[in-house]
């Protein structure tokens, strides 16, 4: 049985509803290869853009561990993550080794049968080249302050500084050789204000 029952205009759920179907237009938008005039292709081959989806590990639950779960709320935003991404043809999921980020890229991991590689952030610089090198479609996981600078490493702009509370971002970085683009979408139950 469908729920006909309407959203009113300014509430909580039609800003949800809003803001997961502007997501879902982002990322099909994101998918779609760039114009040929805009890539710098090698010798008359035409160039893939490298793409990469970056997000913070969803809501922990605090169990007094340095390395707690996440919690059902984050279970929730975890799946989320998959529904978004689910076919935007991810090649590569990466992950710090933390259980939360593990958690969080774990449901579109097995929905595309990927394996989670794990990345150091002592050397997000690194770690930058080497997504660049790799090219492809990429889902990396990380942390209020690494996500904002390996958006930064990669040549893109991380906006505001995330806050503690904050686990609606979702960063999609295209890279060529030229240039970075970034869009920050938000998902997902909003930050307490």
């Amino acid at each position: 049985m469908t729920d006909t029952t309407p959203i009113r205009p300014g509430s909580r759920a039609r800003r949800v509803v809003l803001t997961l179907t502007v997501a879902a237009h982002a990322a099909v938008f994101a998918a779609l290869p760039m114009p040929v005039d805009a890539q710098a292709p090698p010798a008359g081959e035409i160039a893939e853009p490298t793409v990469v989806y970056l997000v913070r590990h969803a809501e922990r639950a605090e169990d007094g561990t340095d390395d707690p779960p996440i919690s059902e709320a984050g279970q929730a935003r975890a799946r989320l993550v998959a529904r978004l991404l689910a076919d935007a043809e991810v090649e590569r999921i990466h992950s710090t080794r933390y259980r939360r980020t593990r958690s969080t890229a774990a449901p579109l991991a097995e929905a595309l049968g990927l394996e989670v590689a794990h990345y150091d952030t002592e050397d997000l610089n690194r770690f930058a080249a080497r997504l660049r090198a790799q090219g492809g479609r990429h889902l990396v996981v990380g942390h209020s302050n690494t996500t904002p600078e390996l958006v930064t490493a990669l040549g893109g702009d991380p906006g505001a500084s995330m806050h503690e509370a904050e686990y609606d971002r979702l960063y999609i970085l295209t890279l060529t050789p030229d240039t970075t683009s970034t869009v920050l979408l938000r998902f997902g139950a909003a930050p307490p204000h």
